[in-house]
């Protein structure tokens, strides 16, 4: 998988290029099932770094599907971790076009493990405004989860122990989309 795994021992590749694809496409199907009496009402919000070319390939997908243009924003939640202890945090902000008020809003992530990102994102999410409601989707659910958070929409489950990491590499980002689990 090229750069994606450099450096570490790769247990598995868990996801190529073309399964992300596909399990994002599959991904904008499920979120257009469940909202579909609310389409108008539909919102995209990709929670920083790896979320948010995640939200945009979602709603190029819905666009493709339906013609519909859903709104995408990006969330940075740097301020509302619960684990900085101290440290100065680089805080990139938050874009969001949008009123949430009212809206649904799918929050989108790459990994989700404890569930705190996805509680941070909430807390940040709710500081903009009352959504109508907030829906999780995640390329990865890797479980332990140590808050009860659960996605609506998940890409794969990949069952993991604690000493092993999941890497999500995307074009955007990384110049190579593919999953990897990397440890022991």
């Amino acid at each position: 998988m090229g750069r994606l795994g450099v450096g570490e021992r790769a247990r598995a590749c868990v996801l190529t290029g073309d399964q992300i694809s596909r399990s994002l496409r599959r991904i904008s199907h499920e979120i257009l099932e469940r909202n579909a009496s609310s389409l108008e009402e539909l919102a995209l919000v990709g929670i920083l770094t790896r979320g948010v070319p995640l939200a945009h390939r979602i709603a190029g997908n819905i666009r493709r599907f339906e013609g519909l243009e859903v709104p995408v924003g990006a969330l940075d939640i740097t301020l509302h971790r619960d684990d900085l202890d101290g440290e100065d945090p680089e805080v990139k902000g938050s874009h969001i076009p949008f009123e949430v008020a009212g809206r649904t809003v799918v929050m989108v992530d790459d990994v989700l493990f404890t569930g705190r990102t996805a509680r941070a994102a909430m807390d940040a999410l709710l500081e903009r405004g009352r959504p109508a409601a907030i829906q999780l989707a995640v390329l990865v659910d890797r479980g332990h989860r140590e808050l009860p958070i659960r996605a609506d929409y998940v890409g794969k489950n990949i069952p993991t122990s604690l000493k092993e990491s999941v890497r999500v590499g995307l074009v955007e980002t990384d110049g190579e989309d593919g999953v990897i689990v990397v440890g022991s």
